[in-house]
């Protein structure tokens, strides 16, 4: 029985790892080049919506006003979303030394709207009408001077309609290192990234920390208003535009873009619980990808300790399902090592990996009961 239960854990590591390998291939990073020259470069419209974000906004936009961008085709606008904070009067402090930064105040919140999609809507209406695209940046993310000229050449090179990059993440906190490495890897194992980007598909995946759009395909989806009410409003904005017979694409953008979502426990767990239940599919995938998950990550403790206790206690023919056992385990620690490694974080958290299984099951579970109550919360908004 433990050589059948320790073949068939080496047998579960060997697939997720290939998966995760299948997976990483799927997500291209994206090329830094030089920037187009003016009478070419297509105008583009940056639009962050921000909300009690004065502790990134700063940074977010030195980032976008410094681009190698043509500075005539390229426009910034904030969309301060009711912020309770310096957010504001910091993005106007800015829009004083720099012409291309545009400060607006998003109107009050209207019924069945979330605050991004109403601020990311008012900010597609007051862009130029000469934008033939629309890039929607969250305001804690910080960019690279190659960023933009990368992307639209990218976009077009894959004759896309909406390009969507993966950030590179800044873990700084001990909740963010435990957690955040594990729950990339959830979706790296879970989602079917082939067929996500597959353009024979109708489905689609994209972070709304980095959307390039382009403006005739987001005005005939309708919009941010097309999804006003949607938690997860960048993927239902994906799906809307490659349904619609446009090109979707998510690539890998960590060697030009960067984010730090997360501070601590209490803002990634509401971050997380959040948005897991439409990111896993709904609350009964999401409870048993969380049991699943904790069980797997605890295999690789309990497997081969418990084989090696069995086997010093003289069962004999336990000892051939130790082998195995390590096998799969050393494999499992491997890969969440070089994931610590990827983050650049201390190399331990690799080894403590079931640990942020185990948080990531509880937040799903706190993600599932906040759906069955009919309500989600989020910078100090609730949702229905």
């Amino acid at each position: 029985m433990e050589i059948a239960i320790s073949c068939a854990w080496l047998a579960a590591v060997t697939w997720l790892i290939a998966r995760a390998l299948r997976q990483r291939d799927l997500l291209r990073p994206i090329d830094q080049v030089p920037p187009p020259l003016p009478d070419s470069a297509a105008p583009v419209a940056v639009i962050i919506p921000a909300r009690n974000e004065e502790a990134n906004i700063r940074r977010c936009l030195l980032g976008l006003l410094g681009q190698s961008y043509p500075p005539e085709s390229l426009h910034v606008l904030v969309i301060d979303d009711h912020s309770t904070d310096a957010t504001a009067a910091l993005a106007a402090s800015l829009a004083k030394a720099y012409p291309a930064l545009t400060v607006l105040q998003s109107p009050p919140l209207p019924a069945g709207w979330t605050g991004k999609s109403h601020a990311c809507w008012n900010g597609t209406r007051a862009a130029p009408a000469d934008a033939e695209w629309l890039c929607f940046v969250d305001a804690d993310v910080w960019a690279g001077s190659a960023l933009l000229a990368s992307a639209t050449t990218a976009a077009a090179a894959d004759c896309l309609d909406l390009l969507s990059l993966a950030p590179q993440q800044q873990l700084d906190s001990f909740a963010e290192r435990l957690v955040m490495p594990c729950g990339l890897y959830l979706l790296g194992f879970c989602q079917d990234l082939r067929e996500l980007q597959s353009r024979h598909s109708d489905k689609a995946t994209a972070t709304g920390q980095f959307m390039l759009v382009r403006r005739a395909a987001y005005e005939k989806v309708g919009g941010h208003a097309a999804v006003k009410g949607a938690i997860c409003e960048d993927v239902a904005l994906a799906r809307l535009v490659k349904r619609a017979g446009g090109n979707v694409l998510l690539r890998d953008g960590s060697r030009l873009v960067s984010t730090r979502m997360y501070t601590g426990w209490a803002s990634l767990w509401i971050g997380v619980s959040k948005n897991l239940v439409d990111m896993l599919g709904g609350p009964m995938l999401t409870i048993a990808t969380a049991l699943l998950a904790v069980t797997l990550a605890w295999a690789a403790w309990l497997i081969p300790l418990l084989d090696a206790w069995r086997c010093a206690g003289g069962a004999g023919a336990v000892c051939w399902a130790l082998a195995p056992g390590l096998i799969g385990s050393a494999a499992a620690f491997a890969l969440h090592v070089a994931g610590a490694s990827h983050f650049g974080i201390p190399l331990w958290y690799g080894l403590i990996f079931p640990l942020g299984y185990t948080a990531g099951a509880f937040m799903a579970i706190d993600s599932v009961c906040r759906r069955w109550r009919g309500r989600v919360s989020w910078k100090g908004r609730t949702y229905p």
